[in-house]
């Protein structure tokens, strides 16, 4: 039976209307959802028309709705991007419409770990256990499917088909090119470990041979926020070398897991001396990141333990004035308890003044290093930080300056989920069809955040996502459509019901 939208759309209006003027059959419909409330929003009318209509929610009832108007080309497309991304709602829905859709696509049937389907299709031809199936070989597809977290139950199936795919030739140290034609890759173990957080496939590849040392792997490890992955890695043989791991643990403060590398051999001083090469260091000393990323004086002690010297500057700073200039006192102490603190410059004087309260003076932009450039940047994605980035501006850090990404100050605040940030930076009309260099504008960067961001569960990104359209961003269709958190989701679908004119169709035809 086809869902008529438009027509639940105007009865959601019609129940918040005969809500607001006391009808008791209204109130009633309400109250069986929402108890004895004295309002009705406009998304609550949306969710009871759904429950109503047998859907858990407003945007998988609309869901279910766009999958009666797509053919099967279009599903099948849907029911991939949702089995890599990890929207199970998404995957559920079209299952639920289609349950034949994956037949006839062998990349589906394994990323859905129907063991039985596999099995035929590899007795029927062998070589399609190596052939791609889109981009991507059939290895990849399992290795890359997060829908071991909406079936873990299904982990014996999902070991037997990669079990079937090496028997017919599948390769574990197989890769796909991260952007079309080009040189970077990803492999099946970062599939696995640091794509789909599915430990028990990344052993399986390590047991069977898979090479730790991808460029990607031991890096993501430390990002899944547990230590099975880093110390499966590390037991396998992962090397700790030029893969800035340690770096990225400082960024989550996470003691055991820089315990872990630096057992292992990682470098606290790796990126202190110039490259042998002649070209700047990509990595960054582990003090100096500890100071920027404003991680415990625990962690400064423990580096400091291991040899770390934070007192060779790094691109024209020491560990110890980043701690001063982000504010971070508990590395500062530390440095200074540990002899190494050191002068600051002018520059540097201004900024940690900036850092503890006072706003002291300008700065010249002309005389600023990229890093001091950046300083609104580096400190933004932190909670409580508005005081703060509101002194630097104040002594003239412009907000519009963006990182290496070509991120501003703002759309770092929006990927983050801090709405107050958002809203005070927002004072300064900035560019809101500015494109970062991850290609999403300021709203479409708050939208993939409230899905990527590590600290999403803690934040705001729909505070955030309003006030950037209350500003008058565009909010394109196919944001909505790929959205794979459900609240987000019915917020925009909301908000693109009341502001039709605001809404880009950007879908594919």
């Amino acid at each position: 039976m086809s869902i008529n939208i438009d027509r639940l759309r105007r009865e959601a209006k019609t129940l918040k209307r005969d809500f607001a003027a006391g009808n008791p059959e209204a109130r009633k419909r309400a109250a069986a959802l929402f108890g004895n409330t004295d309002a009705l929003k406009h998304t609550q009318a949306l969710h009871i028309i759904a429950r109503e209509q047998g859907h858990k929610s407003w945007p998988q009832l609309k869901f279910a709705a766009e999958i009666s108007e797509m053919n099967r080309e279009q599903r099948a497309d849907r029911l991939r991007i949702a089995l890599f991304y990890g929207q199970h709602w998404v995957t559920r829905a079209l299952l639920a419409q289609d349950p034949d859709l994956p037949s006839g696509n062998l990349g589906l049937l394994i990323a859905l770990y129907d063991r039985a389907a596999v099995e035929a299709a590899l007795s029927a031809d062998p070589d399609a256990g190596t052939r791609l199936v889109g981009v991507r070989s059939p290895i990849l597809h399992l290795t890359f499917s997060k829908h071991i977290h909406a079936e873990p139950d299904r982990s014996d199936d999902m070991i037997a088909i990669a079990e079937l795919l090496l028997g017919a030739g599948a390769d574990v140290d197989d890769s796909f090119p991260f952007e079309q034609g080009g040189e970077h890759r990803l492999s099946a173990l970062y599939g696995a470990l640091g794509h789909a957080d599915n430990m028990v496939l990344a052993r399986w590849l390590l047991d069977h041979g898979a090479d730790p040392n991808d460029n990607e792997s031991l890096y993501h490890s430390t990002e899944l926020g547990h230590h099975e992955g880093l110390a499966m890695l590390l037991e396998h043989g992962a090397k700790t070398d030029g893969t800035n791991a340690l770096a990225r643990a400082m960024d989550f403060d996470d003691i055991e897991a820089v315990r872990l590398l630096l057992d292992a051999g990682a470098d606290p001083n790796e990126g202190a001396l110039p490259h042998p090469s002649g070209q700047p260091s990509l990595a960054i000393p582990s003090l100096h990141q500890a100071a920027r990323r404003m991680c415990s004086a625990q962690m400064a002690e423990l580096l400091i333990s291991r040899g770390a010297d934070g007192t060779v500057p790094y691109r024209g700073h020491t560990a110890y004035a980043l701690a001063r200039m982000r504010g971070n006192q508990a590395i500062t102490g530390a440095l200074e308890r540990a002899g190494q603190a050191t002068p600051l410059d002018a520059t540097e004087t201004l900024l940690a003044a900036a850092a503890e309260g006072r706003a002291e003076g300008q700065v010249d932009p002309a005389k600023l290093d990229d890093e001091t450039k950046r300083m609104m940047c580096r400190i933004i994605g932190f909670s409580g930080r508005l005081e703060h980035i509101q002194r630097l501006q104040a002594i003239g850090i412009d907000p519009d300056w963006t990182d290496e990404m070509g991120m501003p100050a703002i759309h770092i605040a929006g990927w983050e989920g801090h709405p107050d940030e958002v809203e005070w930076l927002l004072t300064f009309d900035p560019d809101l069809s500015h494109e970062n260099d991850y290609g999403g504008d300021l709203l479409g960067t708050i939208i993939h955040g409230a899905e990527f961001s590590p600290h999403r569960k803690s934040r705001d990104h729909i505070s955030c996502a309003r006030l950037t359209l209350e500003k008058g961003a565009p909010l394109r269709q196919r944001e909505i459509d790929l959205c794979g958190v459900e609240e987000m989701t019915e917020f925009l679908l909301d908000w693109a019901d009341a502001h039709p004119q605001q809404v880009v169709d950007d879908s594919p035809k």
